[in-house]
């Protein structure tokens, strides 16, 4: 038997406990716990089943109230003799995508990023943000497949697109390569087609939360997503944490959205919409470039699975919806390249070197923490991706013979 000690300032202490996916060499991928740096199997440690899975998603179709009763067991087991073959030292697992992933929608919840972009793209508009911003959360469809877990290596994409210069578009790897930090938030239980989650049931169908970086190809989204919105400048990869922090560990963490004006309609409406107060870090190739505050998001994670919910679309165990862009009212507190150069305008000092969007080679760390009970922090692990440099396509072949793509 193993007893367990941890560091109290561990980020990963008794009042975390998240859930991720691991495995060791000869083993299939099974669900775990994370306490300080060990990685505790919860089959072996709860013996029960449900948890000997690749995928947390059979546990979190299991519903809220299990959810809480696992929460409350694990604490009691992990202070007393573990079995010697449930605990692993972290450095000796690999970490897999911790959920099959249903679906994914990428919302647009954060004021400061959407009025930034307002005044990059529009700027002759007197007000920055799009008419529907303040009654709606404003997202997208993107595309589940293309969520992977932390450490993928993202391949640069290819695409159509047209500076503003140029006379016809051309297809070719994106030259404006950048990163959203954001949140997901992943849904524990759904809803049927036909039906919607208001606001005040969404705790319950919400499991939990991690880090999540939408990379994003400005160039080729630019050309492309009028008039129906983001497509190809998203859809290759986006990167998520492998530890999921459970929305039950989070309470310390709450506080009040920004102010809501004007009154959202009834199915958004809250008293008071609520928020978490969680601090992003954004590391360049190890140097930390900004620090993007969560608790500055406008729109609630409950009124965004509300809003996606509202017209009857049915949700699904392990679907995943991300804020957007988390974004401050300061300068090092944007979350996406585009922002904190201004468009390539204004150019960050990374390594001595002068950058604007991503290069081949370039690694990209975003980290979070929250306040947990008694002073203590809350770590969610890290989005971690570094970037390779274009693969030939076809359509890549006949340019470079001088074709059109």
């Amino acid at each position: 038997m193993t007893t367990l000690t941890v560091a109290p300032d561990s980020p990963f202490g008794l009042h975390n406990l998240p859930y991720g996916v691991y495995s060791t060499p000869g083993s299939p991928p099974r669900v775990a716990t994370r306490l300080g740096d060990s990685v505790i199997d919860l089959a072996r440690l709860l013996h029960d089943e449900v948890f000997a899975q690749p995928t947390l998603n059979p546990f979190m179709a299991q519903g809220y109230d299990r959810w809480g009763a696992v929460r409350r067991q694990i604490p009691e087991l992990v202070t007393g003799d573990v079995p010697d073959d449930a605990v692993h030292a972290l450095g000796d697992v690999t970490l897999h995508l911790p959920i099959e992933v249903a679906d994914y929608v990428d919302f647009y919840a954060s004021e400061h990023h959407a009025a930034n972009l307002g005044r990059l793209f529009r700027p002759d508009n007197p007000d920055p943000l799009t008419p529907n911003w303040k009654h709606l959360p404003v997202g997208y469809h993107g595309r589940a497949s293309s969520i992977v877990v932390s450490g993928t290596d993202i391949v640069r994409p290819c695409g159509q697109r047209k500076g503003k210069d140029d006379p016809a578009p051309v297809f070719g790897p994106s030259t404006r390569l950048d990163i959203e930090a954001e949140l997901g938030f992943v849904v524990g239980t759904g809803s049927a087609m036909g039906e919607s989650i208001p606001v005040e049931e969404a705790e319950r169908h919400l499991f939990g939360v991690v880090v999540f970086n939408d990379w994003s190809a400005r160039d080729i989204q630019a050309w492309e997503y009028v008039p129906l919105g983001p497509n190809l400048g998203k859809s290759f990869a986006s990167t998520i944490s492998p530890w999921v922090v459970p929305m039950l560990a989070l309470e310390d963490a709450r506080v009040p959205t920004p102010a809501q004006d004007p009154q959202p309609l009834p199915y958004l409406s809250m008293q008071p919409p609520w928020g978490l107060d969680v601090e992003l870090s954004v590391r360049w190739n190890g140097q930390e470039v900004s620090r993007p505050p969560y608790r500055e998001v406008y729109w609630s994670p409950a009124q965004m699975l509300a809003h996606l919910t509202v017209n009857g679309a049915p949700s699904r165990t392990g679907d995943v919806f991300a804020s957007g862009t988390i974004s401050g009212p300061a300068k090092e507190t944007r979350g996406a390249f585009i922002e904190l150069t201004w468009g390539g305008a204004e150019p960050v000092t990374v390594g001595g070197e002068q950058r604007t969007f991503l290069e081949d080679g370039d690694e990209i760390v975003i980290t979070a923490s929250a306040p947990g009970p008694d002073g203590t922090r809350l770590g969610f692990g890290e989005a971690r991706g570094r970037i390779l440099p274009a693969r030939s396509t076809p359509a890549h072949r006949a340019d470079d013979t001088g074709g059109t793509g």
